[in-house]
């Protein structure tokens, strides 16, 4: 645990070490270590900055220029330390530098030396100073417009908010990173002059101590003047690899590569370029002392290079016209498509059933990215069908840029009969009535039922939970919504197809009641509004057998085929009471006999059917008591039932829907006599 620790304070630690490397001396071992740490340190800088794509990718280089920069100065202290106090013993890898580099000759090395600190001074530093003073100033004067083109994106729907933070904080990012690099420059500004400083005082004070304590000239100057280059080079090599890695941060464009797969590709790009340089170096072979085998066999790699890359880009470009020619036949053969007539009447053919998704919603549908949608609609198609006894049609989803990242939208036969908006990776947490603590998120509306409810993040869940929350996912949330659409517009997704389907299915188990009845009897068509109108109402068409032998009887006498449909509710009212009972009792609201009797005498026929003509006043006080009287309960039962006589029940529904959706009404008829009937309220127009 405590070197755990110790790790995950490193940084901390190293510029601690870095400190008191100026306060203490080192033995010569350690300050070896150190100088060797310091070159790998620098190393690692500067190869990193070389694979990196972007700037922001090394966010902490100014922080690791200051790093570095410490620790290299803390180093040069400590080597001058052991220089004057230590006869110019600094150690080996000083005395390997300065005996390698000098090689017998002190003027050769520190001119090397001089030199190395005037590339790093005047050319590398300098330059990369101006270049970060350029990008920093430019930065900061692009966020105005670059935080538009954000906000724009965002209004347009093409990102969502969570993208937009991620960008705007990327351009923070960059004018910080940009105004701290033309400060950090300046560092290594000041370690080349400090290291000009260091040798002279190497070199001058050894020489001083070195007479002062009896050596001779010669003797002393070749000491110090070994010591004095190899601690200028040791300290001056990282600190030119420091330099160069920040030229190349500072200078270094936003890419889909690294510099190295950068440089090849663009070199590459230029296969020409290579043949002709490759040319010149070669006949420069025949000017009169510039007989060379080096340049013959530099020219023959570089013209060889370019003729290899040429050939390359012949393959590209054949492979590229192959497909540019590909992609033209594939649009002459569209529009070919299209001059047949047929084909364009196809353009006309509307979904069923159709559900649009926002991008950020695709990996909740895309079975390859895990989603369990898909999967989750086949499973509600089978509960429905079982249910209901219809099949309804496939459900065709597409992705749709045009909406909210967040949204999806459902269409009924190509126009939108519900939207919602969620989000993929929160939960929907839904109060219960039980919650005992509120739990912070965003606040929303269920889509399906429209009761208010949050997203909570993942990170809340389990707080939620406690809390008292019924949590759903959003694949839920919207298969939920998409079941309670299906289930409101069935009645429109019954077509005649899909009862001859049904109608023989049904003639493999009793084939004389089907070829009795239909066409006979009832058409398609007539059998097709009988079915509509009880799924219009919820009332499942499952028991197919009862509701034709319930036509047979009615249909040839009764054209209404409103009527006719109170006739088939009551042969299945053993269906009704199972659907609309919880627990062998039915709680309903009555009607008044008054009321009833005010319906009955306001009914109408005409050629079309029966209707119901009422003044207006009559309905709003009908409508005003029926509200009242749900007012109480609703909190307990968010499905109002109305318990009405047969001859009254479809008159009081076509009344109640316009104003009061979702109501379901039953005749006395339609409830079976083992259920027991508990009466909320009585409907009055008192």
């Amino acid at each position: 645990m405590y070197m755990k620790n110790i790790f995950n304070n490193a940084v901390t630690v190293f510029i601690l070490l870095a400190i008191l490397l100026i306060l203490f001396p080192l033995p010569t071992w350690l300050l070896d270590m150190m100088l060797i740490v310091n070159i790998s340190l620098s190393l690692i800088v500067l190869l990193t900055t070389m694979y990196i794509k972007e700037s922001l990718e090394f966010s902490i280089f100014p922080s690791m220029l200051l790093i570095t920069t410490l620790f290299r100065l803390s180093l040069n202290i400590s080597s001058t330390r052991l220089i004057l106090g230590n006869d110019g013993n600094a150690g080996h890898v000083i005395k390997s530098f300065g005996e390698f580099v000098i090689g017998g000759n002190a003027i050769v090395g520190f001119i090397i030396f001089i030199l190395i600190v005037i590339v790093q001074f005047i050319v590398i530093t300098k330059g990369a100073e101006r270049v970060a003073e350029v990008s920093a100033r430019f930065t900061l004067d692009a966020m105005p417009g670059k935080q538009m083109a954000i906000d724009a994106d965002l209004n347009s729907g093409l990102i969502d908010e969570a993208t937009a933070k991620l960008r705007r904080k990327k351009i923070e990012q960059e004018a910080d990173f940009f105004g701290a690099m033309d400060g950090a420059s300046k560092f290594v500004k000041g370690d080349a002059i400090f290291s000009i400083i260091a040798a002279f005082v190497n070199l001058i004070g050894g020489a001083i101590i070195g007479m002062m304590n009896g050596g001779s000239f010669m003797d002393v100057m070749s000491t110090y003047s070994i010591a004095t280059v190899g601690d200028g080079l040791v300290s001056q090599i990282p600190a030119l690899l420091i330099s160069t890695a920040m030229g190349m941060i500072v200078t270094r464009s936003a890419s889909e590569g690294s510099l190295n797969s950068d440089i090849k590709n663009q070199f590459a790009s230029q296969p020409m370029v290579l043949i002709i340089t490759g040319a010149v170096i070669s006949l420069m072979f025949l000017v009169p002392g510039f007989h060379m085998p080096q340049m013959l066999v530099i020219g023959a790699l570089l013209i060889g290079l370019g003729i290899m890359l040429m050939r390359s880009q012949k393959v590209a470009l054949a492979q590229a016209g192959a497909k540019e020619l590909s992609d033209a036949q594939a649009e002459l053969s569209e529009m070919e498509y299209y001059k047949d007539i047929d084909n364009v009447y196809k353009l006309l053919a509307v979904e069923p059933i159709e559900m649009e998704f926002g991008y950020s919603l695709i990996p909740l549908v895309d079975e390859a990215s895990g989603g369990k949608f898909i999967e989750r609609v086949v499973i509600f198609r089978k509960q429905f069908a079982l249910e209901m006894g219809m099949v309804f049609p496939s459900v065709r989803m597409r992705d749709n840029q045009h909406i909210n990242p967040n949204q999806y939208v459902i269409k009924i036969k190509g126009e939108t009969v519900a939207e919602g908006e969620i989000l993929a990776d929160h939960y929907l947490a839904l109060d219960s009535g039980g919650v005992t603590q509120e739990i912070e998120g965003i606040d929303t509306i269920e889509p399906a039922f429209h009761i208010p409810a949050k997203w909570i993040s993942e990170d809340k869940k389990v707080m939620a939970d406690i809390a008292g929350y019924t949590l759903i996912d959003p694949t839920s949330v919207m298969i939920t919504h998409l079941s309670e659409v299906i289930k409101a517009h069935a009645h429109e997704l019954l077509t005649r197809q899909d009862i001859k389907t049904m109608l023989d299915k049904l003639k493999q188990s009793n084939p004389s009641l089907v070829e009795d009845i239909v066409p006979n009897v009832v058409s398609i068509a007539y059998l097709q509004k009988i079915l509509g109108n009880l799924l219009k109402e919820g009332v499942p068409i499952r028991d197919l057998e009862t509701i034709l032998e319930t036509l047979s009887d009615y249909a040839s006498t009764l054209k209404d085929t409103d009527v006719t449909t109170e006739y088939v509710r009551q042969a299945l009212k053993r269906t009704i009471t199972r659907k609309f009972s919880d627990a062998g009792q039915i709680r309903v609201f009555t009607l008044d006999t008054d009321l009833e009797n005010k319906i009955v005498s306001s009914m109408k026929k005409s050629e079309q059917g029966s209707y119901l003509a009422m003044d207006p006043e009559t309905i709003h006080k009908i409508v005003t008591a029926f509200q009242s009287q749900y007012e109480k309960v609703k909190e307990v039962i968010p499905s109002p039932i109305v318990l009405s006589s047969p001859i009254v029940r479809i008159y009081f529904k076509r009344l109640i829907d316009q104003f009061v959706p979702n109501v379901i009404v039953l005749s006395f008829n339609e409830i079976d006599n083992t259920v027991q009937i508990q009466s909320l309220g009585n409907i009055s127009l008192e």
